[in-house]
């Protein structure tokens, strides 16, 4: 059995207990950051603090909100918005932050890329990133279904439908998933206990793993400079702070991640004030109506880029590139066949490959929320066809990389 003492004060008793200071060492006070890094840096805490403004906000929503089909849309529109005191900031909160989730997302990402921080060491670091980001993808479905608006009807035809596979035909699997031929109270009630239960519980534990996955390998720095921790640390340790090229997370690196997520914050709240609106689509103000399709369906701007790459084609050619879009991220530290973690402006045609990478997703994105027609589709067709090629050059332009 474990030897105690007299404990002279509550943390003494909580250390001999829970080993609060070797805790707070290892995943704190002596883990160990790289001085040569920008704000870019600062994304994943960036991603943590609006998780939590979500878990947060989502809870009051969750006092009012009825998950039931004939009054689901009342319960968002009516009684939140106008009923509960305050209801409606925690609504614009809400959205504001499922919207711009994905904004940091998508900057921690191409960061991520540009700076090789998923190569030889840290494959499981982008792993468990985009493991994260799915879950958040699939997370953000789930909510846009809550309101039973028009979109949020229509858009979970249209994504369920994807599941009959084509010419499969698997429309049991698409009834299975709905739990009724058409969208209604059962398929309701199973996004709704996705999206408030275990989604979210996937999300904190997959938190955990993507941080422990930084802990042996660290993170990388500007210039991809290979720093040995230990002899590093032992410096800062001796009071050599400014010689030494690390510095402690806490409190440190913490410092600095408050400050950009100090100016993140009043950005946020702007949006959520004044301009809330970007965030909700004004087609999902009218109660949904199984007999009345939309004009133009098309889903939130996160997954437009993924959208359009599916539209191009025909049906099965379509499911397989729509396929390939969602997994294709996964397998990029395979793909780079480069043996330099370095960033992409010292890299050759990877420079090249990571520009266009970015401005066909932009492009994509861009078309996604278009009606496919004219030069539009055109676009979108040329636009899809890219972004697979892109990913097939990569492991022959990186193979031929020289050793930096």
């Amino acid at each position: 059995m474990a030897h105690f003492t007299k404990a002279t004060s509550l943390h003494d008793w909580l250390n001999q207990r829970l080993a609060i200071d070797t805790v707070r060492r290892v995943i704190a006070k002596e883990y160990w950051i790289p001085k040569d890094i920008n704000f870019l840096w600062a994304m994943g805490m960036i991603l943590v603090v609006t998780f939590g403004l979500l878990l947060v906000s989502g809870i009051f929503l969750l006092m009012y909100y009825q998950p039931n089909v004939a009054t689901a849309f009342d319960s968002v529109n009516y009684t939140i918005m106008t009923e509960v005191e305050f209801g409606w900031l925690w609504r614009h909160i809400h959205g504001v932050a499922a919207s711009v989730v994905f904004l940091i997302i998508y900057i921690h990402m191409f960061t991520g890329i540009y700076y090789g921080s998923y190569k030889k060491g840290r494959e499981m670091i982008w792993i468990s990133g985009m493991l994260l980001f799915v879950t958040f993808s699939a997370e953000a479905f789930s909510g846009y279904m809550l309101p039973w608006g028009q979109m949020s009807y229509w858009a979970g035809m249209v994504i369920t439908n994807l599941f009959s596979g084509g010419s499969l035909h698997a429309d049991g699997l698409v009834e299975w998933i709905r739990g009724d031929y058409v969208p209604g109270q059962a398929f309701l009630n199973r996004f709704f206990m996705l999206h408030v239960l275990l989604l979210p519980l996937a999300i904190l534990g997959l938190i955990g793993l993507h941080f422990a996955t930084l802990r042996i390998p660290h993170v990388n720095n500007q210039e991809g400079e290979e720093i040995d921790f230990e002899a590093e640390a032992a410096k800062y340790k001796a009071g050599d702070k400014r010689g030494s090229k690390v510095i402690a997370f806490a409190n440190d690196f913490m410092s600095k991640d408050m400050m950009v997520v100090g100016i993140y914050l009043i950005f946020f709240f702007y949006l959520v004030f004044f301009h809330y609106d970007f965030a909700m689509d004004p087609v999902n103000f009218d109660y949904a109506d199984g007999l009345k399709t939309p004009t133009h369906i098309y889903p939130e701007w996160y997954f437009l880029w993924s959208y359009e790459i599916l539209r191009p084609f025909p049906t099965d050619p379509g499911l397989v590139a729509f396929a390939f879009a969602q997994v294709i991220f996964f397998a990029l530290p395979f793909l780079d066949r480069s043996p330099n973690a370095k960033p992409a402006h010292k890299r050759g045609a990877f420079k090249f490959w990571f520009w266009a990478m970015l401005i066909d997703m932009i492009v994509l994105t861009g078309m996604g929320k278009l009606p496919p027609e004219g030069i539009f589709s055109t676009i979108g067709l040329v636009a899809a066809v890219t972004f697979i090629a892109l990913w097939v050059i990569l492991p022959f332009i990186t193979k031929k990389e020289k050793e930096l």
